[in-house]
């Protein structure tokens, strides 16, 4: 099992920066990819983010703005989040896939509100 633990989330004027940080506990042997995803109000949960040993992914509507990145002995991912907008509001959720040494799991953080206003 994995435990995913978000924090960095706030309220923030538009054009500002945030910073999310997650870090994954368990069983751990190593970590396939870690990934962020966000769930607007009404709206399904998207895939913002995401980044393995060999590549970072974004989704359209925040690449230029948002930058992932690993801190592989520490087992965390962070988020850094810029020039946000209103629309960027939501409740973000760190996601991992990891690697026991026997088998794969998955998990997910309990999620950390991010409000951006006008």
């Amino acid at each position: 099992q994995v435990q995913l633990v978000e924090s960095g989330g706030g309220l923030v004027r538009a054009g500002g920066s945030l910073r999310l940080s997650c870090v994954a506990s368990g069983s751990i042997s190593s970590i396939q990819t870690m990934s962020w995803y966000r769930q607007a109000p009404g709206k399904q949960r998207e895939l913002v983010a995401s980044i393995s040993d060999s590549s970072a992914n974004y989704a359209d509507s925040v690449k230029g703005r948002f930058i992932i990145s690993r801190a592989n002995a520490k087992n965390t991912v962070a988020l850094q989040m810029n020039s946000l907008k209103p629309e960027d509001t939501a409740v973000y959720y760190c996601y991992a896939r990891v690697y026991s040494g026997t088998h794969y799991s998955t998990g997910w953080g309990q999620g950390t509100q991010v409000t951006v206003s006008s």
